[in-house]
């Protein structure tokens, strides 16, 4: 098979070589088929959890944010009935509010790179996987590796640490480092690289557009350290990289162009053959609509294995799905002996970080006595916000905000919807209306759903004048799956809820997720990115605005979106 267990990054010894390949010599083809899926975590009582287990023979489960207890004894009866330790992973991006629903929501990447420390890369990894690992999970789908390179970009965003290669090393080295104190396996995403493209590759293969030399001074330097380092798994997403699809086969046609997902090319040739890639390979959600536009489903999870990759992350139907690579698997187009390279490395991953011993048995089990230390946690979080908010420019000197400067405020509030696909966020519009009459201001929201007819079509400037000093603009457009833009939406009517008045009468605007609203609002005065829009750093924006902290945050790209109007 060529696979190398005693190199990185397993680096395991002859005895557990050994081990695993009794493990995978003694399994059933059904058993292998079964670890070569990444299913999504199940609902239902311990007897049909047990039955699931028993049935499918999974490799690993994601799981979604849920109450911890719940979890711990989900996750607990799962791994109790699985023959071969399961990975248990998630999405821990932000905190480990990624698993735990009352988890702590430590910050988004780009808010971490906003403070320029590393060591708070390191808090992410360290809050993140502690508090999965209370609930038994062992699993990391980040660090998010991707570079920000297109603002325009709907998915990623402040889901990364920024647009600077250098940047993305040293914070993804120090996230890593986090998740290990854990004994939590961190996987690189999404590979071969997301955030050049502005669409997203839940809706379409999207593309990285890059030419081979800019790929390899960016991504590649990236995963290439990476790899040296001995990252142990990587995402592959629904993204396509013709540049490199081309240098390795001369004269390819662009409709035989794929997304790294079902490419050879990308994965046994660049990913494994230039890149030296010897650990797991992970797709990432095969659900995506970017997996299904380019070939049958049926012919696409036989081409993933076959492309190099070794686990297929969730399913449609299962029994479709499971029975779509065991055709395969009968009739030749799936190789037995593929399959039994992609086991081998999900098993020697397993043993190589820790799952599970030589002896078969799941180490280091959760317990329902935890503790998830959300007060530390949240003190950390806290520290983070206060390094971390971002002032960009206040052409008009309005900062510092008080209440005897601008007593009546309008409060504007953008984006402030829970629809969309698997957003972190809440609602912050209230939590912005206390904060600011705590400190004295007579706030009043606008109300986009019952507007004021007069005001819209007849108001002028003396008629905002007298109802308000300040107006204060809150944008909470985040960042989330299945949507094609994140900008800013105005009322359709007459732009009712737009500044138009922001040249007459102080307007200040706030973004507690996209970074590049500026685009949108060029000339307002005073513009500030706050990257996350949890309890913590709502209370940060606000002191700060108000002058009783300095501003420290650096932006990690660059919120003028390389136009001169939004300088002005």
């Amino acid at each position: 098979m060529g696979l190398d267990l005693a190199a990185g990054p397993y680096r395991l010894s002859a005895q557990q070589i050994d081990f695993v390949n009794r493990v995978v010599a003694g399994m059933s083809d059904e058993e292998k088929i079964g670890q070569l899926f990444f299913v999504i975590g199940q609902e239902g009582d311990d007897s049909r959890l047990k039955d699931f287990i028993d049935r499918y023979h999974p490799g690993g489960i994601m799981y979604r944010p849920d109450k911890a207890g719940k979890l711990q004894h989900k996750v607990a009866t799962c791994q109790g009935n699985s023959r071969i330790p399961l990975f248990i992973a998630a999405n821990l991006e932000a905190g480990g509010n990624g698993l735990v629903a009352e988890g702590t929501w430590f910050g988004r990447p780009m808010q971490v790179a906003a403070t320029a420390d590393p060591h708070q890369a390191y808090e992410l990894g360290d809050v993140s996987g502690y508090e999965a690992r209370q609930v038994g999970g062992n699993m990391s789908f980040s660090p998010i590796v991707d570079l920000d390179l297109n603002f325009r970009n709907p998915i990623m965003n402040t889901r990364t640490f920024g647009s600077d290669e250098s940047t993305i090393i040293a914070m993804s080295d120090a996230e890593i480092e986090g998740f290990k104190a854990n004994d939590i396996i961190p996987v690189a995403k999404h590979f071969p690289g997301d955030g050049v493209d502005e669409r997203d590759q839940h809706l379409l293969s999207s593309i990285n557009s890059l030419s081979v030399e800019k790929w390899m001074e960016s991504y590649g330097q990236i995963y290439r350290h990476l790899i040296e380092r001995g990252l142990p798994a990587v995402m592959i997403a629904h993204i396509m990289q013709p540049a490199w699809e081309r240098r390795l086969c001369p004269g390819i046609e662009d409709k035989d162009l794929r997304p790294a997902s079902v490419s050879r090319l990308l994965i046994d040739g660049l990913l494994r053959g230039q890149l030296k890639f010897n650990g797991l390979a992970i797709t990432d959600a095969t659900p995506m609509i970017g997996y299904n536009d380019i070939m049958p489903r049926s012919q696409a999870l036989p081409t993933t294995i076959n492309a190099g990759i070794d686990m297929i992350l969730f399913n449609k139907d299962i029994d479709e799905d499971y029975g779509y690579v065991r055709e395969a698997v009968s009739n030749g187009t799936l190789p037995m002996e593929r399959v039994d390279e992609a086991v081998t490395r999900i098993v020697a991953t397993k043993v190589a970080q820790g799952v599970m011993g030589t002896d078969g048995k799941l180490k280091n089990p959760s317990s329902p006595d935890f503790d998830l230390k959300l007060e530390e946690h949240g003190r950390l979080a806290a520290d983070l916000a206060a390094k971390s908010v971002t002032l960009v420019k206040d052409r008009d000197n309005i900062l510092p905000i008080t209440p005897k400067k601008y007593p009546r405020v309008r409060l504007v509030v953008l984006g402030d919807t829970d629809d969309g696909g698997f957003k972190e966020g809440g609602l912050v519009a209230d939590k912005f209306k206390k904060k600011l009459e705590g400190e004295g201001f007579k706030v009043t929201i606008f109300d986009r759903k019952h507007l004021d007819f007069q005001e819209v079509f007849e108001g002028g400037v003396k008629e905002e004048e007298d109802r308000f000093d300040l107006a204060f603009y809150v944008a909470n457009v985040e960042t989330a799956s299945n949507q094609t833009t994140t900008r800013l939406d105005w009322i359709h009517l007459m732009a009712a809820d737009a500044p138009w008045f922001m040249r007459s009468i102080p307007t200040v605007f706030v973004s507690t997720c996209n970074p590049y609203h500026l685009y949108d609002i060029p000339m307002v005065s005073t513009y500030v990115n706050a990257y996350t829009g949890n309890d913590v750093t709502i209370d940060a924006i606000v002191r700060k605005m108000t002058g009783k902290e300095k501003f420290e945050g650096k932006s990690p790209v660059d919120p003028f979106c390389g136009h001169f109007e939004t300088r002005l």
